[in-house]
């Protein structure tokens, strides 16, 4: 297969290295692309002369880097990566890697594998990364019209079973719960480091297609919690990234409900927070399209609330209403008891649904009703959930100052205050930001003053 140089002919030291570490030969290497590529349809030829090329800095084109990969992956145990071969196009790397729904399951692992190591090895590089406006909607329409994934079991590797990814659930559970309680500035740098030393080996492991399937699903989650992170520490072009794969993940999962709910409580959130208010009701009815017939009344219930939020933002009363209506209907109709509903949507009770309701009245300058759904939501969330109550004060704590109730507003924002102090949570400092925003017609007065003076002191430890 025809070669082309890398720009500055050096040799490849990374790859060396894997080779000697996997204990091969040059001609052994070959045969074991050779074979690698045979299972994906190419008919690869190469030999110890191939091998040596790549070694001086030449470069195979086509799939043949991933293909490489593969086959050391295999001969090492675990999941490596077209960089760590030092085959990766720098200039690719840097402006694509997680932006792509790959059309293969090969290429999905490929893909999860390469942002989770960027994420630990070029932090610099990616927590700088700015959102591809584009990669908005653009992976909602490749999830929609995509057809399932026919097969996901492996054969090579170490044997992963149910009790592998019963601990990817349980770690799941256990750094949501730390999440709520501190904040993700405390938590990510330990979800990170775990889906790549661990979880990426389980991925480029032997399952059979039931294992498999549970497995992608509950990689899925794991990988959406660390968009959400992401998020929540002040990196929305990481998290964009880390949406797509978890899209991605659900749907070689075959689990639609997941897909639609990554679509509608994660990537249309990120484009709230980015200001792109129509794709936020693009997003949601995507979901509700994808999903149709498929997820449970709460299910539904978020999908709804997350397109009022959209309808919210563009002003559009009327249709924010009825997206209203059909999410508080929804809710109704939720059995709690029924055990239906899976495990990822069980938080979306109605103190959740009053917090994503008190977000469309603020928007639409509804302060009553916005005040009176903050005050639900307060009502319902536990203690446990410390970002979601400052959140709820910040939004009750608007509503006021709207009202003009200029005072209360302060007091009711001092609370969130506290409450933030215990955590490391960006999104919780620009919901305080906002209220400080909307407080600066009212700086002249003594508590406005004070309250400001309390923000800078948090800001300053």
């Amino acid at each position: 297969m025809a070669a082309r140089p890398l720009v500055a002919r050096q040799p490849n030291e990374r790859l060396q290295a894997l080779i000697q570490e996997a204990g091969c030969s040059n001609a052994g290497l070959a045969r074991r692309v050779n074979m690698c590529g045979a299972e994906h349809g190419l008919d690869l030829r190469y030999d110890k002369t191939s091998v040596a090329r790549w070694l001086r800095g030449q470069q195979p084109r086509g799939r043949a880097p991933a293909i490489i990969a593969e086959a050391l992956g295999r001969k090492l145990g675990r999941t490596v990566t077209i960089d760590e071969i030092g085959m990766a196009n720098g200039k690719n790397l840097a402006s694509g890697v997680g932006l792509q729904f790959s059309p293969t399951v090969l290429g999905a692992i490929e893909q999860v594998c390469e942002l989770w190591r960027s994420d630990v090895g070029r932090r610099d590089f990616l927590s700088g990364s700015s959102v591809a406006a584009s990669a908005l909607v653009e992976p909602s329409r490749d999830w929609l019209i995509s057809a399932p994934d026919a097969q996901v079991a492996r054969q090579a590797g170490p044997r992963v079973g149910q009790a592998d990814v019963a601990a990817v659930r349980s770690m799941t559970q256990a750094l949501t719960d730390l999440d709520h309680q501190f904040g993700s500035g405390h938590v990510r740098p330990v979800l990170v480091h775990y889906l790549n030393s661990v979880v990426s080996g389980l991925l480029a492991g032997s399952y059979r297609e039931s294992t498999g399937r549970e497995l992608f699903a509950a990689v899925a989650r794991l990988t959406e919690l660390a968009g959400y992170m992401a998020v929540d520490t002040g990196q929305p072009g990481l998290a964009q990234r880390y949406y797509i794969q978890s899209l991605r993940l659900a749907q070689a999962a075959g689990d639609r409900g997941y897909g639609g709910y990554v679509l509608a409580a994660s990537m249309s959130h990120l484009a709230a927070q980015l200001g792109n208010p129509r794709e936020i009701a693009q997003l949601a009815r995507a979901a509700q399209e994808g999903a149709r017939g498929q997820v449970t009344p709460r299910v539904e219930a978020m999908f709804h609330a997350a397109e009022a939020r959209g309808h919210a933002l563009l002003g559009d009363a009327r249709a924010a209403d009825a997206a209203t209506g059909r999410a508080i209907a929804s809710m109704e109709r939720c059995d709690a008891g029924s055990g239906d509903d899976p495990v990822w949507i069980r938080h979306f009770d109605e103190a959740y649904l009053a917090d994503e309701l008190a977000h469309c009245h603020r928007d639409l300058g509804q302060a009553e009703q916005a005040a009176r759904c903050a005050e639900q939501s307060l009502a319902g969330h536990p203690e446990s959930r410390a970002r979601r109550r400052a959140i709820g004060y910040v939004l009750l704590a608007t509503a006021q100052v709207q009202q003009r109730e200029v005072e209360q507003a302060c007091a009711t924002g001092m609370k969130a205050v506290e409450l933030l102090e215990t955590l490391r949570s960006n999104r919780g400092a620009e919901y305080l930001d906002d209220l400080q925003q909307r407080l600066e017609p009212f700086r002249d007065e003594a508590v406005v003053r004070e309250f400001g003076a309390r923000l800078e002191l948090q800001q300053a430890a």
